[in-house]
């Protein structure tokens, strides 16, 4: 895909039927980091917005180099990440309405021309940092309303509250910030809070994206990253861990214990140890190159078990994964380790929350023991409670839009 070369043409008019309630623009990572995980998840932002009458625009504007999965490398050259994530943008009704600048040495401006971006800046009634990944520059403070949504709580709390200056001025740069961290801010939470007003929010997801028959297989299922480096906090005189196969390994007996087959979508270094203790695994890079083959791995599953990393949990952050919220929206039960997110969510049908590995084991029993019933409260558990219209639609509110 060539980069765009326009002058500074008239952007593109609502697709909508009827006024627009304004312009606003998604800034994500989906080019950055063209997985579809990551993908579906921006599309359900720009999609609920839309459906709540908003004209929308994704945008990358970033200073860093992109991730490119076929190299599993950093490369200053984003054309393979565009060429893959651009025509399913298109797809859903966003020609015109994305655009993807390197602003490094040697970066290209896709999609949008560098004119017309610079315009939509002046123009957008504001804009929605999604992941807080968009460094903001002088042209991005042109927007008048401008809201810092952070899908990763703890790390942000902790260098704020140890004065980081990067991230003070990252924070203040924005005048609304809303966190996936629930239960941030409450007494039994143990993650830093004070230096911003942190509103709670949750993933919005699409949920007729997701409608899925009976599930293909048996399994128990998830999509995951084994080990990740360099995370790692310390804060209050403890390590607090961001990998989650410290997680993982404490619940390796479970198909032994329940009977049940587990396959878990990871990369091949796990896959030997997973094997000793009975788990299935295949390759995680394969099942999320592709939006189909992610989809279909969801929806495929009898429903998830998974884990949550270190900072989410021991810190009682009431985080909760964007992923299983698409497990729950395909009808698929949940089975996750409790972040305090049960004090936001119902949980006992549908969605469980587990501290140990008896209570997962106790879990996977109770749905066993009437599946339809338990598949049934997933999805309604998804309709109510992470619908796009309904998260977006508050979030707007509580923002002042």
């Amino acid at each position: 895909m060539s980069a765009a070369t326009g002058s500074g043409s008239a952007l593109p008019g609502p697709r909508a039927a009827g006024a627009p309630k304004g312009r606003i623009i998604v800034f994500g990572i989906a080019f950055w980091f063209p997985l579809a995980g990551v993908t579906f998840q921006f599309l359900h932002y720009l999609l609920g917005l839309r459906r709540l009458g908003w004209d929308v625009y994704y945008v990358e504007d970033s200073g860093r180099w992109v991730y490119d999965p076929w190299l599993n490398d950093r490369t200053p050259d984003a054309s393979r990440n565009v060429a893959a994530v651009a025509p399913i943008l298109e797809q859903h009704g966003f020609a015109g309405r994305w655009a993807f600048r390197g602003a490094y040495d040697g970066g290209r401006c896709y999609g949008m021309s560098e004119q017309e971006l610079l315009r939509l800046y002046r123009e957008a009634d504001a804009f929605l940092n999604v992941t807080a990944s968009q460094e903001l520059r002088e042209e991005h403070l042109a927007c008048p309303r401008r809201i810092y949504v952070e899908s990763d709580p703890f790390p942000v709390q902790v260098r704020a509250h140890a004065g980081d200056a990067e991230t003070l001025e990252a924070l203040a740069r924005h005048d609304t910030h809303f966190s996936f961290g629930e239960n941030l801010g409450a007494p039994d939470c143990l993650a830093p809070n004070g230096t911003v007003r942190w509103l709670p929010t949750r993933q919005p997801v699409v949920t007729d994206l997701w409608d899925a028959g009976p599930p293909a297989n048996g399994h128990y299922t998830t999509i995951t990253t084994w080990h990740n480096k360099g995370k790692d906090i310390e804060y209050n005189g403890d390590r607090w861990y961001w990998t989650k196969d410290r997680e993982f390994v404490k619940h390796l007996d479970l198909p032994a214990r329940t009977g049940v087959p587990f396959r878990i979508a990871v990369g091949e270094a796990a896959h030997g140890l997973l094997a000793e203790h009975g788990w299935q695994s295949t390759s995680s890079l394969q099942v999320s190159r592709d939006m189909d083959a992610y989809r279909a791995y969801i929806c495929s599953s009898r429903a998830e078990f998974t884990v949550a990393r270190d900072q989410y949990v021991r810190p009682r952050t009431g985080w909760f994964s964007d992923r299983s919220a698409c497990y729950l929206a395909a009808g698929r039960p949940v089975i996750t380790e409790e972040t305090a997110f049960s004090k936001f969510l119902p949980t006992g049908e549908g969605l469980f929350a587990f501290s140990s590995t008896d209570d997962a084991a106790a879990a996977i029993e109770a749905v066993e023991s009437n599946y339809a019933r338990h598949s049934r409260a997933a999805r309604e558990v998804a309709r109510e409670h992470f619908a796009a219209e309904r998260v977006l639609a508050s979030l707007l509110e509580r923002a002042g839009l």
